[in-house]
Formats: structure tokens, C-alpha cells, sequence
């Protein structure tokens, strides 16, 4: 029996770019629609959740946004305050939403302590009232070298042992183990799950496609995720049809929200000389033309590539290698696999390289090829865990009534 009317916290630190957001709003959606009566609450840095549809029984507190300068520092993003000050509230915030929501579950996405420790107060009020703490991460960080130093610098060992509970990672160990190397404690790797990666479907309410040309023949969806890094895929993209080197199939540039205004504007007005290429900013709704699109070109970003393997398409990935490998190692480990085609970035603008990718990729083997069992298994593995760690407190609970 689960516990009544059950609550779930997820935190996602990040300010800049759209996998986060995503990631946490599907796990969200799926919980809520396995588990009745569950409601789940997302703390978010991001500027454009509000864009985003949500579920009944999911909603959200928009903490203040953060973004990362090229040198590694953060700044406020809209606030014309100090950082320190900033994540004095941001911290504040996390912290009284917590200690009011009183929720079951506490998932922190991706980021151990949170940004700059913001979130370590939360875990220890939280950990004294005997909520559930879970972190999740991604099926790759960075490589191991990097991502101990990292971890070791943010002193995140003492909370992966001593106040998280479980650590939950999307993807399969044997397409790539995101502890491997780093020197973690026994005690971390005996608490970790891996449950397969998050698959993802149609919304239920489907807002209209925006009309293209081609939009009823086959074409190929061009996405580099939200798009502040995504400058130079677009611009190879565009080079190879402005070539005419070769007969492609026509494209969809989706370009994202967080893509420079500037740029946005160059890639739109090349592409209006040219009959094949047709171009939006931004969608929120992007599986529909994942799921009409004969192939993709894509960075190479988590959430990308779990909508990749969902709508099962053949998939070119350019992925970047700064400010971390992640997307790098991530696309090696999917081309490795049978998953996906790679076409690295230090190649750029090589066009015939490119030409000769886009011209191949309709006809390459989509994933399902690879016939790799539970890829897509996470959101029923989290949707169990979930049922399970909530049955187990209202076991616990009922063993104590009845002890007086």
C-alpha cells in the first residue's frame, strides 16, 4: 500500500540549455502518470520552464537563473546582483520549499551538492526527516580524469555516502559506466542503479506543427539542442546545401532557444535562398518532428539522444568536445554500439565531409538495429523504485502505529 497522497521534490540546478529541464520533466510526467495521487514539485534555474506543458500534478518553482561565463565563473542571469548573493536566495529558496513541501522523495539531478553547494543544506534538513534521497545522473559526465578532479574539488564524496540513499543513473554500464575510474568508495557503487534510458513519446496534447514545404515528403531534423553551442553544426549543415554538391533530402533546422540572436538571424536569412532548408527557433514540442523526420543530425546531448533511440531514427552526430567530453565520449560509445553515426567537429567546415554524411545518413540502420535489451527501460525502472521506496515508508509507518 502506498503512502497517502505521496510527494516528490526534484532539483535541476542549471539555468542554460534544455537536457536538464527535459530529463526532469519526463521522469516527472511518468511518475505521475503510473503512481495515483502523486504529485511532484521541480525546482528549476531555467528561464524558459514556464514555456514548457506540464501534467496535472506537476508543477514547479522558478528559482533565480545562473549562467557559466567562457572562464568557468558564474554570473546572475537577469538579477543585477553579485552571485554570492544570488545563490544565497536560490539556496534560501530550495530549502523553504523543501521544509514546507515535506516531500517523500528528493531527486537532485546531475549535480551532487548542487551549484556551488546550494543544495547540501536541503540534503541534511531533509535527511534528518527521513526523506528518501536520491541523486540522478546521466550516463556520462565527463571523462574520469576530469570529472574526479571536479568532484574532488567540490568535496562530493562525504554527501554521496553519507546522505544520499540511492544514486540512479540513466543509461545501461555497458554502454558507458559514468563512475568508472574516478575512485569512488565501495559504498557508492553498492547504492547505484542503472536503469536504462529515459524513453520518450508523443504529448498527449499535441500543439499544431508549424507548416514547411516539405513537410508531408521526407526530410532530415537538424537539432543542437537549446542551441547556445550549436553555431557551428547549423552553419556545416548550411554549407552543404548552399554547395549543391549532392542531392540531399530537404532539412528542418530547429535552432533553439538559447542560440544567439544574432546568429539565429544569419542562419534565417541564408536560408531563404535556398528551397531545401526551412528553419525555426524554437519548439517545446519537438517529438512530433522527431517522429516525422526520416533521419537526424543532432549534438549529441543526453535528452537528444534518448528522443533519438525512442523514435528509433538513423542519427548523425557532430558533438562538442568543450567545454566537456560528455557529448564526445557519449557518441563514440553510441557509434561503437550500432546506435548512431558520428561525424567528429574537429573536421569543420569540411562540406565534402559532411555532403557525404547527410547524403548516406537516410539509408543508415536506425537503433533498433542494434537489438540492445531494456535501452529503453529507465521511466518503468524509476516508476517501480518509486512504488517501491513508497510502499516500504508506509510499511514502516504502520509497523510504528502498531508499536504504539
Amino acid at each position: 500500500m502506498l503512502t497517502e497522497k505521496p510527494k516528490i521534490l526534484i532539483y535541476s540546478h542549471d539555468s542554460f540549455g534544455l537536457g536538464h529541464l527535459r530529463r526532469c520533466r519526463a521522469i516527472a510526467h511518468s511518475l505521475v502518470g503510473q503512481i495515483s495521487e502523486l504529485s511532484v514539485l521541480i525546482l528549476s534555474g531555467s528561464p524558459i520552464i514556464g514555456s514548457f506543458d506540464f501534467r496535472a500534478r506537476v508543477d514547479f518553482v522558478r528559482i533565480p537563473g545562473v549562467i557559466k561565463l567562457r572562464n568557468g565563473e558564474y554570473t546572475s542571469l537577469n538579477l543585477h546582483i553579485d552571485i554570492e548573493h544570488t545563490l544565497a536566495i536560490r539556496s534560501s529558496i530550495i530549502e523553504h520549499t523543501a521544509q514546507v513541501y515535506n516531500p517523500d522523495i528528493f531527486i537532485v539531478d546531475k549535480e551532487p551538492t548542487g551549484l556551488r553547494g546550494e543544495v547540501l543544506p536541503t540534503l541534511e534538513t531533509l535527511k534528518a526527516a527521513g526523506t528518501r534521497l536520491v541523486l540522478g545522473l546521466r550516463d556520462v559526465m565527463d571523462d574520469p580524469d576530469t570529472l574526479r578532479e571536479e568532484w574532488e574539488r567540490k568535496n562530493v564524496t562525504p554527501a554521496l555516502v553519507d546522505l544520499y540513499d540511492e544514486i540512479w543513473i540513466y543509461g545501461q554500464p555497458n554502454i558507458h559506466d559514468p563512475l568508472a575510474g574516478i575512485g569512488m568508495p565501495q559504498a557508492v557503487h553498492d547504492k547505484t542503479l542503472y536503469t536504462g534510458y529515459l524513453r520518450r513519446d508523443l504529448p498527449r496534447a499535441q500543439r499544431p506543427m508549424e507548416h514547411f514545404g516539405f513537410s508531408e515528403d521526407p526530410f532530415i531534423l537538424v537539432t543542437p539542442g537549446g542551441g547556445g553551442d550549436g553555431e557551428e553544426i547549423v552553419d556545416w549543415v548550411l554549407r552543404a546545401y548552399e554547395a549543391h554538391r549532392a542531392s540531399l533530402l530537404p532539412a528542418l533546422i530547429v535552432l533553439g532557444p538559447f542560440m544567439a540572436p544574432e546568429a539565429q538571424a544569419q542562419f534565417m536569412t541564408r536560408a531563404e535562398t535556398l528551397d531545401d532548408i526551412h528553419i525555426i527557433d524554437f519548439t517545446p514540442q519537438i517529438e512530433p518532428y522527431l517522429d516525422r523526420a526520416t533521419a537526424v543530425v543532432a549534438m549529441g546531448g543526453y535528452n537528444t539522444f534518448c528522443e533519438i533511440l525512442s523514435f528509433d531514427k538513423p542519427t548523425l552526430l557532430v558533438p562538442r568536445i568543450e567545454p566537456r567530453r560528455e557529448q564526445a565520449i557519449r557518441a563514440s560509445r553510441a557509434q561503437a554500439n550500432g546506435l548512431a553515426n558520428v561525424l567528429p567537429i574537429d573536421s569543420y567546415p569540411n562540406i565534402d565531409l559532411m555532403t557525404e554524411a547527410l547524403v548516406a545518413l537516410p539509408s543508415a540502420s536506425p537503433p533498433s538495429a542494434a537489438s540492445l535489451n531494456g535501452l529503453l527501460d529507465g521511466l518503468t525502472a524509476i516508476n517501480l523504485r518509486v512504488r517501491q521506496i513508497l510502499c516500504a515508508e508506509d510499511d514502516e509507518e504502520e509497523e510504528k502505529s502498531a508499536l504504539g
